[in-house]
C-alpha cells in the first residue's frame, strides 16, 4: 500500500501528515505535489511551502527480496 509522510518546516506550525491508500498516487504539477485516490484529490502541497515528501511504505520488490 502507497504511503508518504509529508514534513513541513518547523516555522510554519503545521501537523506532519501520513497519507496512505490501496490506489493512493503522487502527481507533481505546476509546483505541486497532488496525492489522490479514487475519490479524487485528497491532499495538494504548493512547492513554495518548504514541505519534504518522503515514500514510506515497503516496496514491492522490497519485500521480495526480505522473503
Amino acid at each position: 500500500m502507497p504511503a508518504y509522510l509529508v514534513i513541513h518546516p518547523r516555522g510554519q506550525k503545521k501537523d506532519d501528515v501520513l497519507l496512505e491508500a490501496d490506489d493512493l498516487t503522487l502527481v507533481i504539477h505546476d509546483g505541486w505535489a497532488i496525492f489522490s485516490d479514487s475519490h479524487g484529490v485528497c491532499l495538494a502541497v504548493p512547492s513554495g511551502q518548504g514541505a519534504s515528501i518522503q515514500r514510506v511504505d515497503q516496496q514491492p520488490e522490497d519485500r521480495a527480496e526480505g522473503a
